[in-house]
C-alpha cells in the first residue's frame, strides 16, 4: 500500500500555543526531511515525510486570530478543512525568519536588501539582544559553574541520572565534592558501534585542561557487534580482535582519573555517557553551551572550524578521532567562558554556517544553481550579514520556493516565480497553476491596506470581547427576596467555575447575574438549570438578550459541530482536591479515551472544577456522554456536554477576562458607528477568502502539508 504522510499533534490545552520557533521546525523537517540534518518537529510529528507532496504555506496578511474568532461563522471552509489550530505566540520578527529580511511582506516604499554594507559588519547590539546566546546566559563574563547543566536539563537532554529507572546499574563516577569556577576541567569522547545489545562503546578518549591525553582505549562490546559504524567510529574488527579490555575496566580507571570536583566537558556528552554507563553530577555539553534558536544544534567540527580556526573530522582520515573531538569539545568550552558570551555572539554563527553552506552550493554543486539565485560569486566576497531565513535553508539545497502575493515579496531573487498583483482572484488563478509544479510555496492572500487601522483593529477587538463576555454570562431567576445567595451559588457552580456573580436588584423580583470562565459551562447551565428549582424557587435561566447575540444559538451549534470539537467532551463538578492523575484513574474504565485535560489557572496554578475529555472515536464521545452525566465521583455529581471551545479560544478568553487594558463604553460606542460601515463589506471579503482557500486547498496533491498563517497586524 502507498505510504500517507499524515500530521500528529497535541490539540487540548496547553498544546494549543506554539512559538515562531515551533513553526518553523514543522516547515523546516517538511520540507528538508532527515536528509538534510532536519530533525523531526519537539512538538508534532509528520509520517512519512518521504512521501510528501509538496508544502503550502497561506498567509493571510493583516488578519489575526481575532479575526479568525469575529468572522468564525465566514469562514466556514477553513473551518470545516483545517483540524489543527494554534495560537502562534508574538513576534515582531516572524515573518523575517520565514522569507528573510529582504522579502517585503506588507506595503513599505523601500524594500531592504539581503546583503549589508561592510559598515555593518558588526553585529549591532540590539541584534545581539535577540540572539540565543545572550538570551540564555546574559551579556557578561562568568566563571564555569554558571555553564554546567542544571539537574533539569541534564533529565530534559537525556543523561544518565542518579536513581533514575532507566539508569538501573550505571556506575557513579562518584565526584560529589562541591564545584567551583577553578574546578578541573576535562574533555571526553566516546566511539560507538551497533550491537545485538544496541550502541556500545568501543573507545574511549579522556584529555586534561590542557590538552593532554589521559586516556585513549579500545574497548571490546559484551555483545555481537553488527555494524562497526566504521566511517564515523573509524573501529573495524580487526582492530578489535586483540582488546581484552572490558567496559568495566574503563568504569574503574575514569573512577580513578577523575578527582572528586572534576567537570566533564563533550558535544552531547549524554551519547557518551550512556554508552559508558556511567553518571557524573557535574558537565558542561558544547552542544548546548553555544546555543542555538528552534532547539538546533551547531555540531562539533563547524564550531571547530568557526571558533577555534581548526580543521577536525577531516574527510582524509577514516571515521573520527575521539581525542581529538575531546580536545576540541573542552577548547570550545575554556574559549566560551574566557572570553564571555557577548564576544560568542557576535561571532555571527548562523551567520557563518550558512555563507559555508552557500560556499558548498557554489563549490560542489553548480549544476543545481538556478538563474538569478543570488549566490555570491567569488568566494572572497564577505558573506552576506542578514539574517539566515527559511528560504535561504531551503535555497541550500538547490530547491527554489514558489512566492506569490499582492506586493514585490521577492525582492530578494530567491524564488523561482513570484506575481504582484493588485487582487486575490488573480493571486488564486496564478497558485492553481503554479503550486503544483513546486515543493515549496507560500501564497499571500490580503484584505487591503484600508482593513488594518489601528481604530477599525481596536474597534474590531472590542466586539469580540463584548460578544464572548455576552455568551459567558447568565441571567437566573427571580427568586424570593431572602434566598440564599450561597446556594445559588454551589448550585451554578457546579456547571464550570465562575468568573463573577452579581445579585440584580433593578427588577421587582431579585436576579442572578453569573459570568463563567469557560463557554460550556454556561451553556450547561442554560441547557441544565432553566426551570429547574434552585434556592426554593422555580427559574428561568438565559443569556442577554442583544443584537450581537441573536446569532448565539448559531454560533454555539457551529462551535459544537467544529472539527477541533471531534471527540471531545467537556465535564463539569469535579472537585479541585482531584489531580489529573485521580481523574486519569476514575475515567480509565471509559472506552477510547485518547487524553485528558485539567485546566489551571495561569496566574494561581491552581486547577478549575472541570476538565476536557478527547476520544479516538465520535461515538465513544457520545457514550462517555451519556455515562459521566448523573455520575457521582468523590460524593460530587458530575454534568457533561460536547465541547465548544477548543484550547486557543479557551486561553484567549482567559486572556480577556484578565486583561486591565478594557476600554470603557464610551470608547468604543463611538468607534461602533464607523466600524459598522466597513464591517459589512468585510464579511463580505472575508467569504471570498474563504472560498479562495477551499479552491486552493482542493487543488492541491494528495499527502500535501497545508499551513494557514493568520500573522496579525503588527
Amino acid at each position: 500500500q502507498e505510504k500517507s504522510c499524515r500530521l500528529s499533534a497535541a490539540l487540548l490545552g496547553e498544546g494549543s500555543e506554539i512559538s515562531q520557533e515551533q513553526l518553523y521546525e514543522l516547515l523546516k523537517y517538511a520540507a528538508l526531511g532527515k536528509c538534510h540534518s532536519s530533525a523531526q518537529p519537539s512538538w508534532c510529528r509528520i509520517y512519512h515525510q518521504s512521501h510528501l507532496a509538496g508544502v503550502v504555506v497561506v498567509v493571510v496578511h493583516e488578519m489575526s486570530q481575532l479575526h479568525f474568532y469575529r468572522f468564525y461563522l465566514q469562514f466556514k471552509h477553513l473551518r470545516k478543512m483545517f483540524r489543527h489550530r494554534f495560537t502562534l505566540t508574538p513576534s515582531a520578527n516572524f515573518p523575517v525568519s520565514l522569507y528573510g529580511e529582504g522579502t517585503n511582506l506588507k506595503p513599505q516604499n523601500t524594500p531592504q536588501g539581503l546583503t549589508s554594507s561592510s559598515s555593518e559588519c558588526i553585529t549591532k547590539s540590539s541584534d545581539l539582544q535577540c540572539d540565543p546566546i545572550i538570551q540564555r546566559y546574559g551579556e557578561k563574563k562568568q566563571g564555569l559553574t554558571s555553564y554546567t547543566l542544571t539537574l533539569e536539563e541534564q533529565k530534559k537532554n537525556d543523561y544518565p541520572i542518579e536513581g533514575s529507572p532507566a539508569c538501573k546499574g550505571y556506575i557513579s563516577t562518584e565526584c560529589d565534592q562541591q564545584r567551583t569556577d577553578s574546578s578541573p576541567l576535562f574533555g571526553l569522547d566516546c566511539e560507538m558501534c551497533l550491537t545485538a545489545k544496541g550502541s556500545e562503546v568501543t573507545r574511549v578518549s579522556l584529555v586534561d585542561a590542557r590538552g593532554r591525553c589521559l586516556l585513549n582505549e579500545l574497548v571490546k562490546p559484551e555483545s555481537t557487534v553488527v555494524n562497526y559504524r566504521t566511517r564515523f567510529s573509524g573501529i573495524t574488527k580487526k582492530m578489535l580482535l586483540p582488546v581484552k579490555t572490558r567496559l568495566s575496566d574503563i568504569q574503574t580507571r575514569l573512577k580513578e582519573m577523575l578527582p572528586h570536583d572534576a567537570v566533564l566537558v563533550g558535544h552531547s556528552l549524554n551519547s557518551d555517557l550512556q554508552a559508558l554507563e556511567m553518571i557524573h553530577p557535574s558537565v558542561i555539553d558544547t552542544s548546548l553551551l553555544f546555543a542555538r534558536s528552534e532547539g538546533r544544534r551547531f555540531k562539533l567540527k563547524f564550531l571547530a572550524k568557526a571558533v577555534l580556526g581548526k580543521e577536525i573530522q577531516c574527510e582524509q582520515k577514516l571515521g573520527h578521532d575521539p581525542t581529538e573531538d575531546a580536545r576540541a569539545a573542552l577548547e570550545l568550552a575554556q574559549f566560551f567562558i574566557e572570553q564571555g558570551p557577548t564576544k560568542v555572539a557576535e561571532l555571527n554563527l548562523e551567520m557563518l554556517l550558512t555563507a559555508e553552506k552557500l560556499a558548498e552550493v557554489s563549490q560542489n554543486k553548480a549544476e543545481l544553481q538556478p538563474q538569478g539565485c543570488g549566490f555570491q560569486e567569488q568566494l572572497n566576497e564577505p558573506p552576506p550579514l542578514s539574517k539566515p531565513c527559511f528560504l535561504d535553508c531551503l535555497q541550500v539545497t538547490g530547491q527554489k520556493p514558489l512566492l506569490l502575493g499582492r506586493e514585490g515579496l521577492d525582492s530578494s531573487g530567491l524564488c523561482q516565480s513570484n506575481l504582484q498583483s493588485t487582487s486575490n482572484k488573480q493571486i488564486l488563478q496564478r497558485a492553481l497553476e503554479d503550486v503544483p509544479l513546486s515543493k515549496f510555496s507560500v501564497i499571500q492572500f490580503s484584505l487591503g491596506p484600508e482593513y488594518i487601522a489601528s481604530h477599525l483593529y481596536t474597534g474590531l477587538h472590542e466586539k469580540v470581547r463584548s460578544k464572548l463576555t455576552d455568551m459567558l454570562t447568565i441571567y437566573a431567576g427571580p427568586f424570593e427576596e431572602n434566598f440564599c445567595l450561597k446556594s445559588v451559588k454551589k448550585e451554578f457552580g457546579r456547571c464550570g467555575p465562575i468568573q463573577s456573580l452579581a445579585v440584580v436588584t433593578e427588577t421587582f423580583q431579585p436576579y442572578v447575574c453569573i459570568q463563567y470562565e469557560v463557554l460550556e459551562a454556561a451553556q450547561l447551565a442554560v441547557e441544565s438549570l432553566n426551570g429547574a428549582e434552585v434556592a426554593g424557587s422555580c427559574i428561568k435561566v438565559q443569556r442577554p438578550v442583544s443584537a450581537a447575540m441573536l446569532d448565539c444559538n448559531v454560533l454555539i451549534k457551529e462551535l459544537e459541530l467544529d472539527v477541533e470539537n471531534e471527540g471531545v467532551i467537556y465535564v463539569a463538578g469535579l472537585k479541585k482536591s482531584l489531580t489529573e492523575t485521580d481523574l486519569q484513574e476514575e475515567f480509565s474504565q471509559l472506552k477510547d479515551l485518547e487524553a485528558l485535560f485539567l485546566p489551571k489557572d495561569p496566574q494561581s496554578g491552581k486547577h478549575r472544577n472541570c476538565c476536557f475529555l478527547k476520544f479516538q472515536k465520535s461515538q465513544s464521545a457520545v457514550d462517555a456522554l451519556e455515562a459521566i452525566n448523573g455520575w457521582t465521583m468523590k460524593g460530587s455529581e458530575l454534568r457533561s456536554r460536547n465541547a465548544l471551545a477548543p484550547g486557543h479560544l479557551w486561553r484567549w478568553i482567559w486572556q480577556m477576562n484578565h486583561s486591565n487594558g478594557k476600554q470603557g463604553k464610551h470608547i468604543f460606542y463611538e468607534k461602533m458607528e464607523q466600524l459598522s460601515d466597513c464591517e459589512q463589506d468585510l464579511r463580505r471579503r472575508v467569504k471570498k477568502l474563504d472560498q479562495h482557500i477551499k479552491k486552493l486547498y482542493r487543488s492541491l496533491q494528495k499527502n500535501t502539508l497545508c499551513v494557514v498563517l493568520f500573522p496579525g497586524v503588527n
